[in-house]
């Protein structure tokens, strides 16, 4: 069982783009829920602080090394807004139609030029709960918010985080161009530089 790793996150989205990379170093990814584990509270001030709740709440429930990844939007018109609360912004049981719904209203009356933004992605993987040294990466990917959503791929804010160098959005990305350039993809290729092959 040593070269298994539980995935602390719910998010369909998120398991789908960590888990290829992490499968072709030969490690079997299982879900929290396959495990029937419960979300933990996310209850850190900063995206590290949550991913480490997240990562050791899986380890202990498990017994398994555990990854989590704790990313969000940043948007400098909204002090840091929605910030490590992006998956939460419209309310605790938001749907992501309805935080991409709060994000365009909150910047109603913010011109295209003071529109940036960036996501920011942490990564956390510790090889048993008490681990004193998880190996931790981070990125952000730079880019604005559109005026309106547009593309069909990806999830969450992805439709309306434009890229000025694409001259399109996150959600018109291939899955292997999103992985190329996002804040996760990056992270995630941080990791499997330290992370040992299964």
């Amino acid at each position: 069982m040593g070269s298994t790793i539980v995935l602390a996150t719910a998010n369909p989205g998120k398991v789908k783009e960590l888990s290829e990379p992490l499968g072709a170093l030969g490690y079997q990814i299982v879900t929290q829920s396959q495990w029937e584990i419960q979300p933990i509270a996310e209850t850190g001030q900063t995206f590290i602080e949550n991913a480490l709740l997240k990562a050791r709440h899986c380890a202990q429930q498990s017994g398994l090394p555990a990854l989590a990844d704790d990313s969000g939007l940043v948007v400098e018109a909204l002090q840091g807004a929605p910030g490590i609360y992006s998956a939460r912004y419209a309310g605790e049981h938001a749907s992501e139609a309805d935080n991409r719904h709060k994000l365009l209203e909150q910047l109603q009356q913010v011109p295209a030029a003071q529109r940036t933004a960036h996501f920011y992605c942490v990564i956390v993987y510790l090889r048993y709960a008490d681990d004193p040294a998880p190996l931790i990466s981070q990125a952000h990917w730079q880019g604005a918010i559109a005026l309106h959503p547009s593309g069909d791929q990806g999830f969450g804010y992805d439709s309306l985080f434009y890229l000025p160098d694409r001259h399109c959005t996150a959600a018109a990305l291939s899955r292997e161009q999103k992985f190329q350039h996002s804040h996760r993809g990056q992270a995630l290729r941080q990791l499997l530089t330290v992370l040992p092959h299964a």
